[in-house]
């Protein structure tokens, strides 16, 4: 893939902002869902957001993270001890971090950034996604959920969501709380909208 160029806002250099990317350990089947990864990493990076996700260097993880370090962006990552080998923790971040857990790896994901992606990805990155979204639901935090829908792949989570909301066990400001973009640049649209 050739190095894309992002339109980057004009206050993009004045930007201190921590983008949490949650996304699959594995490539996925379509090679759409690492395109985009690619986009969103060297995307973040040129618009001056560091990339704050779960230190890996396999799948989606892997390219998010080379992506914005090959375009000199900013990047935290905190793994936890037993998925060291598993993910290959990617220990030329800016910052790397090793955590005793799971729970504690998402913690410190989540209070060193100021927004929440979730690009495609499995059981681990619907864990991630729900649990941001309930504490946004209940007030313990006012950080933006965006959804990188890429080719539709979150289609049937929005679905689940309205089906909740329908059924009458969540209100429907629940779906305030969570914003959806098919692309990177769509993303990174939202993003600027956010911290203007």
């Amino acid at each position: 893939m050739t190095n894309p160029q992002y339109s980057v806002s004009e206050t993009s250099s004045k930007i201190t902002k921590s983008v949490c990317v949650y996304c699959g350990s594995r490539n996925g089947k379509t090679p759409d869902y690492a395109d985009e990864a690619e986009r969103l990493g060297i995307g973040l990076a040129q618009n001056g957001f560091r990339l704050v996700y779960g230190a890996g260097d396999v799948g989606l993880m892997g390219i998010v993270a080379r992506a914005a370090q090959k375009a000199e962006g900013r990047t935290f990552g905190a793994i936890p001890v037993h998925l060291l080998q598993q993910e290959v923790g990617k220990t030329d971040l800016t910052q790397f971090i090793i955590t005793e857990t799971m729970h504690e790896r998402k913690k410190v994901m989540v209070m060193n950034a100021d927004a929440i992606v979730v690009m495609p990805g499995g059981p681990g990155s619907l864990d991630e996604f729900f649990e941001v979204l309930t504490w946004r639901q209940l007030g313990l935090h006012d950080k933006p959920i965006i959804l990188l829908d890429v080719n539709g792949y979150w289609a049937p989570l929005k679905s689940l969501l309205t089906h909740i909301i329908d059924q009458e066990f969540a209100d429907a400001s629940l779906m305030d709380f969570v914003q959806s973009a098919p692309t990177a640049q769509g993303v990174l649209d939202i993003l600027h909208r956010e911290f203007a």
